[in-house]
Formats: C-alpha cells, sequence, structure tokens
C-alpha cells in the first residue's frame, strides 16, 4: 500500500512532459464547499438591508463633497465606527457633518465640542485624542488629504489594518487587502475558511488572502458583514435561517 500511494503522489507531483528533477507541484490549499458557501451568502445578502448596508461607512460621508474632503470624512466615519454600531456611527457622522466636516474645522473644534459631537460612540474620548492627532498629521504631511497605501494609513494615531483596507476601497477605490473586521474573523472561522483557527483578525486576514481569489478581496468584507449582523450572529446564530446550514461546519455546534 505504501509503494502505491508514493506512485500516486508522483503521478500528479509532475506536468506530463516534465523530466527528471522537476519540482514538483504543490496543490493549493483551499477550503472545502467554499465556493458554494460564498454564493448562498450572496443569495442571503441580495436585499442589503442589513445595518452595514444602510448606515455602514460607504453611507457616512458627503458624496457630493470634492474628493480630498470626502476621503478624509471616510477616513473619519472608519476611526468612529471601531468598537461602534453602525447606527451609532452613521448618527455621529450625520452631526459631524453639520458642523462642516473638513480638516481645517476639525482642528479648530476643541476637545469638548468634539466628544459631544461623537459621543456615545465607544471610546469617544480617545477618539477625540485620536481624531485630532490624526487630522493635525493629514494637514502637515497630506496636504489635508489622506495617504493612499495601507502602509501609511496604519500610522496614522487610531487608525488599525481593517480601517486602512476599507479606506483604500472606499476611498481611493483600490484593493490592497481584505477587510477584517470581527464578523469576517468569527464567520472566517465558523465556515472553516482558515486552514488553522486563527485568534485575531489580522491572521485572519493573512490566512484569507492565501487562497481567496483576488478579484473576491472587495466584497468579502461587505457581504460577511451583513451576514454577521443578520443570520451568523456573535451569540446564538440563526443557523435554522441560513442556507449554508447543511455545509456548514460549525452549524451543529452551534
Amino acid at each position: 500500500p505504501r509503494r502505491s500511494r508514493r506512485r500516486k503522489s508522483v503521478a500528479i507531483a509532475y506536468e506530463p512532459g516534465q523530466g527528471d528533477g522537476a519540482e514538483p507541484r504543490r496543490p493549493r490549499w483551499e477550503p472545502r464547499d467554499w465556493r458554494e458557501q460564498l454564493e448562498r451568502i450572496r443569495e442571503m445578502r441580495k436585499s442589503r438591508d442589513a445595518p452595514v448596508d444602510e448606515m455602514g461607512v460607504q453611507k457616512c460621508y458627503d458624496s457630493g463633497a470634492p474628493p480630498q474632503v470626502m476621503r478624509y470624512q471616510v477616513l473619519l466615519a472608519l476611526m468612529l465606527s471601531s468598537q461602534t454600531k453602525d447606527q451609532v456611527t452613521s448618527a455621529a457622522m450625520l452631526r459631524l457633518r453639520q458642523h462642516g466636516l473638513t480638516v481645517d474645522t476639525v482642528l479648530q473644534m476643541d476637545d469638548d465640542t468634539l466628544g459631544q459631537i461623537i459621543y456615545p460612540v465607544g471610546f469617544w474620548r480617545n477618539k477625540v485624542k485620536y481624531i485630532k492627532q490624526t487630522t493635525a498629521i493629514l494637514k502637515q504631511k497630506y496636504g489635508g488629504d489622506i495617504p493612499s497605501t495601507v502602509e501609511e494609513l496604519v500610522q496614522l494615531p487610531g487608525v488599525g489594518p481593517k480601517m486602512a483596507h476599507l479606506a483604500m476601497h472606499i476611498a481611493w477605490d483600490s484593493v490592497a487587502g481584505i477587510a477584517v473586521d470581527t464578523h469576517v474573523h468569527r464567520i472566517s472561522n465558523r465556515l472553516k475558511w482558515v486552514k488553522k483557527e486563527t485568534k485575531h483578525p489580522e491572521e485572519t486576514r493573512v490566512a484569507l488572502e492565501d487562497w481567496l481569489p483576488r478579484e473576491l478581496w472587495k466584497e468579502i468584507n461587505w457581504l460577511l458583514v451583513g451576514f454577521g449582523q443578520q443570520t451568523c450572529l456573535p451569540v446564538n446564530p440563526r443557523c435554522s435561517q441560513c442556507l449554508n446550514q447543511d455545509i456548514c461546519p460549525a452549524a451543529k455546534r452551534l
């Protein structure tokens, strides 16, 4: 039996016509049933009626503002959205925009006023500090615009990798990587879209980017966030309502 397994592996390890000494081809790992799971999630998300669809960051900025102002508003919305429900972020952004949300207006605003406007977003006191620091950097170093690379974005106070990738998607229409938040992280582990269980969103991002076709990177965040808000909840997921119930590795355990 051992000999036959070896012969079989040699047969699939080399392309036809390759001579001795050719490097064996490594089959690329990908999750079982992932295409079917993804298609079913698309079906469940086709109504686009999750909080992220109606009040997510892509809905929080003034689409009629000059491009530079629009990009700044996208970044601020992302900073506010951390540990905060979309409804609360959306309301805070609306109040900020009523005050004229630009780099200069924020720099002119005192901390107490800014805090009163963004409250009750999560960790609002820290966010006042980060917003002020980041806005000053944007004014001094980037002429009031936001950086156009993930590497520069994550150097800004209060901006993490997920925000940076979403800023690239929304503000610059550029796909530099997959934006992984708690929903994407949780669902990727439940569906076994990661080869080994991951503990942190950044680990999940690296694991997903290793196998997921690049043309799907931009779509994944939007799909999985809404799916996580409506069906694959953190606690008591609605498995009975999920089209993936029969092919989800976690469905029977939850």
